[in-house]
């Protein structure tokens, strides 16, 4: 891997454990083992290194949720992944998405990289919002009135887990069934949060949608 894309991944990371002022260079050159000068050379300020890293994250997340679309027959299951996509960025307990990490200190954030969080809001959302207005024709959605409200509540909630679910932590013997947490199983405590916390919107999918319900 060249030193470009170490540097990003490795400041990526430790913006997703401690957002903006979670890291420093000093850091980034023993994590990386290289000196402070040399990210210096590739990315003069803290500022333009995280304007990398989030474009990076935001062309990642579009692609995912391109595929996403490419592999789901019905919006009912655009929104199962999506909703999987936010509890894997979770890293059982130990990051945010970089969106919610970065936005924690948005106050001392320069103005670009502001910018850049609003964009990649306004893409989930317009992805979400196609969900919503899809799932409201093939039935695989229950109850769905403005697909562009929806999509608000929807990128809300699923945020909010985020933030819920990151101070649980740690392991516990919890699993998934059907909205509710069973004992027992091997997911941590972080993720039965995240689940418990997006129930309801889980429960708005139909398994089959219209086309393959029986009359």
């Amino acid at each position: 891997m060249d030193t470009r894309n170490a540097l990003l991944d490795a400041a990526e990371s430790a913006a997703r454990r401690g957002g903006h002022d979670g890291f420093s260079y000093k850091d980034l050159s023993a994590a990386v083992g290289i000196r402070t000068a040399s990210i210096h050379y590739h990315f003069p300020t803290k500022p333009d290194l995280l304007q990398a890293v989030m474009q990076r994250y935001h062309l990642a997340m579009q692609q995912a949720l391109e595929a996403l679309t490419l592999a789901s027959t019905t919006a009912g299951q655009q929104l199962a992944g999506i909703i999987d996509l936010y509890r894997q960025a979770l890293d059982q307990g130990n990051t945010y998405c970089l969106c919610v990490a970065l936005s924690l200190g948005s106050a001392r954030l320069p103005e670009s990289i502001v910018a850049q969080l609003d964009a990649f809001r306004a893409m989930v959302h317009d992805w979400l919002s196609s969900v919503f207005a899809r799932g409201r024709e093939d039935g695989s959605l229950r109850a769905v009135s403005e697909p562009a409200l929806e999509a608000d509540a929807c990128l809300a909630l699923l945020e909010g887990a985020q933030l819920a679910a990151r101070s649980s932590g740690g392991a516990t013997g919890a699993v998934i069934e059907g909205g509710t947490v069973i004992e027992g199983g091997a997911v941590t405590r972080a993720d039965a949060r995240f689940l418990r916390a997006v129930t309801l919107l889980s429960r708005r999918i139909v398994e089959h949608g219209y086309a393959n319900t029986e009359t």
